[in-house]
């Protein structure tokens, strides 16, 4: 049976959506995999601006090509990877489940909520990396506005800092934590990457 039925008033669709997600506590795993995998994607990106910094890359255009097939790798991996990994592990969940209540749950509503959060998840993971690397390589699309190309590897670091620390903010919200501590420990993490470029730059 299909997740999604195309003859649904969208407002009923919205409405079963809705009720998937819940019943696949869709809420917090996807918040979960948005944070790690969108951290995930920002570093990554920042480890190629530095590898570029430190062969001396010049020209945006190789910049990009280098962030922008990055980004599209790391969708791929997050898209790919959380769909087989998800799939199995819910399908291993309802078979058990099935096997104790001694019912076949692959088309009831537990069934279609579960391919439901498969799918949704999947997207989750792919795009957040993807896009959170995307946003860091902004400057790059326009570095002829910039002095020197390395105003736009210092823009790029700042943004990526930027999200860093947004991310810290929206995962101690989350917990409940203090909001500017939370944040200032992702912030970190860039700081430590960019000191590990700039070591192995002079290597």
């Amino acid at each position: 049976m299909p997740i999604f039925i195309p003859n649904l008033p969208f407002r009923k669709w919205f409405k079963t959506a809705r009720e998937y997600s819940t019943i696949a506590d869709i809420g917090e795993i996807g918040r979960r995999y948005f944070a790690m995998n969108a951290f995930d994607g920002v570093l990554t990106i920042m480890g190629v601006l530095m590898g570029n910094m430190g062969a001396k890359v010049t020209s945006p255009h190789i910049v990009l090509t280098t962030g922008f097939s990055t980004c599209i790798a790391m969708g791929i991996s997050g898209l790919w990877g959380s769909y087989l990994t998800e799939s199995a592990e819910r399908k291993r969940d309802l078979d058990e489940l099935g096997s104790q209540t001694l019912t076949n749950l692959k088309d009831s509503k537990l069934g279609r909520a579960s391919r439901y959060a498969v799918v949704v998840i999947a997207i989750i993971d792919g795009l957040s990396p993807f896009l959170a690397a995307l946003l860091v390589l902004i400057p790059f699309f326009m570095a002829g506005a910039f002095p020197s190309i390395q105003w736009a590897y210092f823009t790029s670091l700042g943004v990526a800092l930027l999200a860093l620390f947004g991310l810290g903010v929206f995962l101690g919200n989350i917990s409940r934590e203090n909001l500017i501590l939370s944040g200032i420990k992702t912030i970190l993490a860039g700081i430590l990457a960019i000191l590990i470029g700039i070591l192995l730059g002079h290597v």
